[in-house]
């Protein structure tokens, strides 16, 4: 007997009826058609799943951040003016506040003044040096000429006076020896006329001859003579002396005169050194006062940035918030008046440290705003951080105390647009972004 039978009045309708079972088949066939095309959907969105796995990184930990500058004054002063609102944009050097200048304008003016009394004192003292030193080279140079001729004139008369002093030497040799001289012309003469006169007794007498007379006559007269001449070369050796003694004191009254011209010389010379001294003082006088101009104009030049300081303008392009400064208000240096929100603006992703084996810098990412799901912008990844973000928060885990328990860690990664910021759109650090980075 065979298993299931079918009803005997079934098979009669479906005798009845062949035409029925066409509809069956093909609605059967529909959902196999479909039920292949579905394993084959699942298939392709498995594989795409498992490609964009391999091929991107996510995350929804991202957010934008931003350069945020605290704008602050350099100088204390009074609020005159504030020339920005609350979200408003400005561009780099306009100007925000305005504090009242009238104190450094007073300051500047002031510093301006010193400076030119301290220029015209330090003309004069140049002025006053090239005199002086023009003077007192001449003077030394001078003085110095002088000295050496007074030297040299002393020099020749210390020499003459040497001369003199061996010619009134010789004149005392000389006199010496006429006066010797003229002591054996007496001694002869004496001798001579003692002859004559015993010659002329005996000669009275007739005992000697008239010959032998005329010849002691002429030996006495001969004497007489070589006494005179001895007199006259001692009266003229007397002379010589004379003449050279005066020589001398004149050369002597000569050299202590040139010798005193020597001293005065010195004193010029002194005189003419001390000028130098006076030309080293003016120019420790004038090196002085350049300094004090150096200094006046750095006085003059922080008087200027001080009054520059009285504006305050915007260092970067970029929206203004947190206001807090209204004319009239006292401001001190570093005090915050405002923010500064620039536009330059990048993501910073704190990815899974499992993400990272094959991320690097140079990687194409896409990048969706939260606040604007339908806007899509690209760029790449600039830097990954050296170190997870807990290893830098306040209180950086402690992992070798207590029970440890192993958590994956994030690490920043920072993502620039490379794509213009579209200005229809607010962007601004802290809004929630969701990078995609190609890393295949």
């Amino acid at each position: 007997m065979p298993e299931n039978p079918l009803p005997a009045q079934q098979i009669a309708r479906m005798e009845d009826h062949p035409d029925e079972r066409a509809p069956r088949r093909a609605a059967a066939s529909r959902r196999r058609m479909l039920f292949i095309v579905a394993l084959l959907a699942g298939a392709a969105l498995a594989v795409w799943y498992y490609w964009q796995r391999r091929a991107y990184e996510t995350t929804d930990n991202a957010f934008i951040e931003g350069a945020i500058i605290q704008i602050s004054p350099r100088v204390f002063g009074q609020v005159l003016r504030v020339h920005v609102e609350d979200n408003q944009h400005v561009n780099r050097g306009d100007l925000l506040v305005e504090l009242d200048p009238a104190d450094y304008e007073a300051r500047l003016t002031e510093a301006r003044a010193r400076l030119q009394d301290i220029l015209a004192r330090a003309e004069g003292a140049r002025a006053g040096l090239s005199a002086t030193t023009t003077t007192t080279s001449a003077a030394l140079v001078q003085a110095r000429a002088g000295l050496e001729a007074a030297r040299a004139q002393v020099e020749m008369l210390r020499a003459r006076l040497d001369e003199a002093e061996a010619a009134v030497r010789a004149a005392e040799a000389n006199l010496a020896q006429a006066r010797a001289r003229r002591a054996a012309a007496e001694a002869e003469a004496k001798r001579a006329a003692a002859d004559f006169e015993r010659y002329r007794a005996l000669f009275a007498k007739d005992e000697i001859s008239r010959q032998m007379l005329d010849r002691a006559e002429t030996e006495a007269r001969a004497a007489a003579a070589n006494l005179d001449a001895a007199t006259q070369l001692v009266a003229a050796a007397e002379a010589d002396l004379a003449r050279a003694k005066a020589l001398q004191g004149s050369t002597q009254a000569a050299l202590r005169q040139a010798e005193t011209a020597v001293q005065q010389a010195e004193g010029k010379v002194r005189e003419a050194q001390a000028g130098q001294d006076q030309v080293r003082a003016r120019q420790s006088e004038v090196q002085a006062l350049t300094a004090s101009i150096e200094l006046q104009r750095a006085l003059v030049r922080q008087a200027e940035l001080n009054l520059s300081y009285t504006q305050i303008r915007a260092p970067e392009a970029g929206y203004i918030t947190k206001k807090s400064v209204e004319p009239g208000n006292i401001v001190q240096p570093g005090q915050a008046l405002m923010a500064l929100v620039c536009d330059r603006l990048w993501v910073v992703a704190n990815f899974k440290e499992t993400q990272l084996r094959r991320m690097r810098p140079g990687q194409p990412a896409e990048i969706r705003i939260d606040a604007y799901p339908q806007l899509r912008l690209r760029g790449r990844v600039d830097s990954i951080q050296s170190g997870s973000g807990a290893r830098f928060s306040l209180l950086p885990p402690e992992n070798a105390t207590g029970n440890y328990v192993k958590v994956v860690q994030r690490v920043p990664v920072k993502i620039v647009f490379t794509d213009p910021l579209p200005s229809q759109y607010k962007l601004g650090p802290g809004m929630s972004v969701v990078p995609r980075v190609r890393v295949r």
